[in-house]
């Protein structure tokens, strides 16, 4: 009997044990459950809240460099308060198959912009325009004067600007200028490289910028000529540089248009007899400072730039020339005349003469207009 009366009990146990049992594993079920979905809640309040705008703020500008990935510019975003997270916002892109047509360049966004919209914007590349600076270098002017006149406006340091004019690393890969030869009587490398023109670049532009842009610019000039133009220096057995050369001496010596061809005829007839160009501007070149009226004194100024002392060219160009009188250079008048002398009556032209007897004449009929 007592045995049987421990088998009731044991039976009794059973029976209680087992259901409590399984609501314990119930509770324990129920609440990882719970603690999941109070973490998946967690997690997606704290995806939901880093996807919302911004506080709305003051437009921001935002330099978005080239070669740029997606996940940097996400940085970038944050970085300048336009998105909350970029963390999130990298998987965001993800999720939606963006940020590979994101362009480069300089946007103005703003603070409490939504994803999309920032993205749009990105994908359009709807850029501010940069700030710029804008000047003009006169045709005729010297490599020191463009930088006398860009250091007064405040635009480069000219000791630097100089410096770099010197260095051929700084001049880009311009065509023209490789036809510079390695002459130590150069006075400055760059000397009518420079094309004289009307400039807008961006504000943050660099000396070395703006070199590279002005020579760029005498490329484009050249590519403006007739087809035929490396023929005919070809030709004439002339460098770019030799062009350069002549036309920056047009340059000088002319102010009426109808006149520059002429005068390039008349150099290209002096050179073909011998004879000095006894050009006043290279004069003028080889002097510290221009002056308004050369002496005889002056012409003896020993100089490789003193076309009254060496003969032919000197050995580069003496100020930037126009395509004018590029175009002058290239295609002379074909013309008898040796000699020219200003006219002093005010109109800046000149008396052409064949002979240097009449040249005389014509320097006395000059004088005799004077005033």
């Amino acid at each position: 009997m007592d045995k049987s009366l421990q088998q009731l009990e044991h039976r009794d146990h059973q029976s209680t044990s087992g259901p409590k049992r399984s609501r314990i594993t119930m509770w324990v079920i129920l609440s990882l459950l719970g603690i999941m979905i109070i973490g998946a809640g967690s997690i997606a309040l704290y995806v939901w809240s880093s996807l919302q705008p911004t506080a709305a703020g003051d437009a921001q500008k935002i330099e978005i460099p080239k070669g740029t990935s997606a996940n940097e510019v996400a940085d970038i975003l944050e970085k300048q308060g336009i998105i909350k997270n970029s963390f999130i916002f990298k998987y965001y892109l993800k999720l939606n198959g963006q940020g590979a047509r994101f362009q480069a360049g300089l946007y103005e966004l703003n603070p409490g912009m939504d994803n999309d919209a920032i993205i749009a914007k990105l994908n359009a590349g709807e850029t501010v325009a940069a700030e710029t600076i804008r000047f003009t270098i006169p045709e005729g002017f010297t490599v020191l004067q463009i930088a006398d006149k860009l250091a007064a406006e405040k635009l480069i340091d000219k000791a630097k600007f100089v410096e770099l004019i010197a260095s051929q690393a700084a001049w880009g890969d311009a065509e023209a200028v490789r036809s510079i030869p390695e002459n130590d009587d150069l006075h400055q490398r760059l000397e009518g490289y420079l094309f004289p023109e009307t400039y807008e670049m961006e504000k943050k532009s660099t000396e070395e910028d703006i070199i590279k842009r002005m020579v760029s610019e005498l490329d484009r000039k050249l590519a403006e000529l007739p087809e035929d133009w490396q023929d005919v220096l070809e030709q004439k057995k002339m460098t770019v540089h030799d062009l350069l050369t002549i036309a920056s001496l047009v340059e000088r010596e002319v102010v009426v248009d109808e006149e520059r061809a002429l005068v390039a005829g008349v150099i290209y007839n002096r050179i073909a007899d011998n004879m000095m160009l006894q050009i006043d501007a290279t004069v003028q070149y080889s002097l510290d400072k221009p002056k308004e009226r050369l002496y005889e004194k002056d012409l003896l100024i020993d100089s490789p730039y003193n076309t009254y002392k060496v003969n032919g060219l000197p050995p580069g160009p003496i100020a930037s020339p126009s395509l004018a009188s590029i175009k002058a250079a290239l295609y002379p008048e074909e013309t008898d005349y040796f000699f020219y002398v200003t006219k002093k009556d005010g109109t800046q032209s000149h008396l052409f003469a064949k002979t240097y007897k009449e040249h005389l004449r014509n320097i006395e009929k000059s004088n005799q207009t004077a005033g």
